[in-house]
């Protein structure tokens, strides 16, 4: 493939909600692009983005890809993201490589949670951004009802470059408002000039709207606009695109991806409007002290390279796919990672288009590819020049809310299900796994039902283990209430020496978060060499508590009294009689079952506050408080059992239809009602005939 200088590439993420259409608009910026040689479609499993078997079987995205190809002079780096909340991973991936965000917004359904999602990052991580109203082709699609909900969501910076001329609920023509002209569309997505249409008012009020919005960006086409002079053409792009990098001005296009209307238009506006990598890919990183440095997007500077997707496939390898801020990246140079400070030997470099991969020399500055075989290098990592260490910012993605216990269909695939795992997690870092070594389950967490569903998928398509996934195990707690004092005598007799442990121990609750041992013996009853036996036999002891098993916390026993013998009394002797006095003592000391209580921070719209603080009753919850956000959210803090918060991120989607966010952490231990004791220690059992 053809190199390009960063000023002749422009660096491109599709996003916005599932369903908008936006792998099929970019197949279709492909097809006219004459990158592909046919207009793919989801519905058949045939498009350039969507090639994954999980995404074909779905038909949906599940992760990003890359699709580059050429436009005119100009080389775009088009990066198709999911719009499923579920597969969030990939959208955070697309905009850490791309300087604009193109959000697409289904003309039927207008603007929705996932355009919002898309906005607020594309603005947290400073890139610009421009809207394309998509499926214009569909009778029920309204241009301008879709245009004053982005205006009232995203505020005056919108600013529509085409517009549709609708009659009938039909698209007759589309208007370029820049160069002022009308077109009308073949059923090939052929644009053939038409004369413009009487749009009165409308049209002026369009073009008024543009200039304003071009003459506040530039001193001189302001004195222009308010001298009522007419910009010309080379104005309006010059005043456009710097409104746009500036993040003034966020366009909207408009048309129809399955029929290829408005698709060149786009194609021109994302050249001549959106900003080059050479303007946008400039960032400031760190260098090997930690102070900020600035790194120019050039490719006479240092190597400079972030990692910011990788896949990793069990036959072909692990493949790295790379955004070159500065220099340029070659298979034989030896890059040092910022992160680990060693040096990376380099594979294959490539230019990748959804599955199809073309050897290169190197990826120079402003350009995406990826690298083949960087083993100790995984998503967010620099690469750079080891004459100039930097490190360049990661990518802060979403974190984990549904945890479900994972088990192997077939016995003894443990192993391979934490192995497959840990091979998806460098694919996509939301996933956590770990091993509870207290209720014996592999525990696997991600971002919603269906993105598990898909690591269930993928364990059995490409590391060949079936798996269940089912609701995880709570970690209880046992403790007591009342005081006790009760006695612990070991006496065995055999031939030769006997065991002798006598022990009285007084057990009593306590705030310590396990075991607090004490002794008060008085006369040398019990000899001191034998106290830390005893303290060792309760420290074995508490692990299994006499309700349910599970681990004593808050018990203090105190060894007050007791007696020995000069020739059969042992360590082992007296950690056996400490055992005894405690399977004794604690059934007679009121002993309880505490769960986990975990510290609920959920950010919600206002209008969702009323059906949360009942959902918090309704789980056992209490709220604690509510802090009023300013932007039409609401942080309401409250302490839940854990217990009862496995599902809550399902309930919270729902609610909120994806606007809501939380985080839980676990707070305290307290008490568990005696109506539900019942239930957990038939649960602990199962867990234990299981071992």
């Amino acid at each position: 493939m053809k190199q390009y200088l960063a000023g002749k590439i422009r660096n491109v993420a599709l996003a916005g909600h599932g369903g908008s259409g936006k792998t099929s608009l970019a197949e279709a910026l492909l097809f006219k692009a004459g990158a592909a040689d046919r207009l793919g479609k989801v519905a058949d499993g045939n498009t350039i983005c969507d090639y994954d078997p999980e995404e074909i079987k779905r038909q949906v995205s599940v992760s990003s890809t890359v699709a580059p190809f050429n436009w005119g002079s100009v080389k775009v780096n088009l990066l198709d993201t999911p719009g499923l909340f579920d597969f969030a991973t990939g959208m955070y991936e697309g905009v850490r490589a791309a300087e604009s965000v193109l959000i697409v917004i289904s003309g039927k359904s207008g603007v929705s949670v996932g355009a919002e999602k898309a906005f607020k990052l594309a603005n947290d991580t400073g890139k610009a951004k421009a809207f394309f109203v998509n499926k214009m082709d569909n009778e029920h699609a309204d241009f301008y009802k879709v245009l004053e909900g982005l205006k009232t969501v995203f505020g005056p910076a919108v600013c529509p470059l085409v517009v549709p001329v609708v009659e009938d609920h039909k698209v007759q023509c589309y208007v370029n408002l820049v160069d002022n002209k009308a077109y009308q569309y073949d059923d090939k997505g052929n644009a053939k000039e038409v004369p413009m249409p009487e749009l009165g008012h409308r049209l002026e009020g369009l073009q008024a709207a543009i200039s304003e919005a071009i003459a506040e960006n530039d001193e001189e086409l302001m004195e222009k606009y308010f001298s009522g002079e007419q910009f010309s053409r080379d104005e309006m792009l010059r005043g456009i695109h710097a409104g746009i990098k500036a993040g003034t001005i966020a366009p909207v296009f408009c048309g129809s991806a399955t029929t290829m209307e408005g698709v060149d238009m786009l194609l021109d506006g994302i050249v001549d409007h959106l900003p080059s990598a050479w303007e946008s890919a400039s960032e400031v990183g760190e260098d090997a002290n930690g102070e900020p440095i600035e790194i120019e997007c050039n490719d006479d500077a240092p190597l400079a390279a972030v990692v910011f997707k990788t896949i990793a496939d069990p036959f072909v390898g692990k493949l790295s796919f790379v955004k070159v801020v500065a220099g340029k990246l070659s298979g034989d140079m030896t890059p040092v990672n910022a992160r680990t400070g060693e040096p990376e030997r380099m594979g294959k470099i490539i230019y990748v288009k959804g599955k199809k991969q073309e050897d290169t020399a190197f990826i120079s500055a402003g350009d995406i590819g990826a690298v083949t075989k960087l083993d100790k290098t995984i998503t967010g990592d620099t690469l750079c020049d080891a004459k100039r260490v930097v490190k360049l910012e990661g990518i802060n993605f979403p974190n984990a809310c549904l945890t479900m216990a994972v088990k192997p269909k077939g016995k003894g695939d443990e192993s391979k299900i934490a192995q497959g795992i840990l091979r998806l997690i460098d694919e996509d870092p939301t996933i956590t796994f770990e091993n509870d070594a207290e209720t014996h389950q592999q525990k696997v967490s991600g971002l919603g039902e269906q993105h598990l569903d898909v690591i269930r998928s993928k364990l059995a398509a490409k590391f060949g283990t079936q798996v269940e996934l089912f609701k995880p195990r709570v970690a209880y707690r046992e403790t007591i209430r009342k005081k006790v004092e009760v006695e612990g005598k070991h006496k065995k007799q055999s031939g030769g020496h006997g065991q002798y442990g006598h022990v009285w121990i007084r057990f009593e609750p306590s705030e310590a978060e396990g075991l607090e041992f004490a002794e008060e013996v008085v006369g040398g009853r019990v000899p001191k060499g034998f106290f830390p036996a005893v303290e060792k036999g309760l420290q074995d002891c508490i692990k299994h508590g006499m309700i349910a098993g599970y681990p004593m916390v808050g018990l203090k026993a105190v060894l007050y009294d007791g007696s020995y013998h000069d020739v059969d009394s042992s360590e082992m002797a007296f950690k056996t009689a400490a055992s005894l006095a405690y399977k004794a003592g604690i059934p007679k000391a009121n002993p309880v079952l505490l769960e986990p209580i975990g510290a609920l921070k959920a950010i919600i719209p206002d209008a969702n506050t009323g059906d949360m603080m009942g959902e918090i009753t309704k789980r056992r919850g209490r709220v604690m408080g509510m802090n009023p956000l300013g932007d039409g959210t609401q942080e309401v803090e409250a302490e839940v059992p854990m217990a009862e918060m496995y599902d809550f991120s399902i309930f919270l989607r729902q609610l909120t239809q994806g606007r809501g966010s939380y985080t839980l952490g676990f707070e305290r231990y307290e008490e568990l009602p005696k109506m539900l004791e019942a239930a957990v220690i038939e649960d602990a059992k199962a867990m234990n005939e299981e071992e």
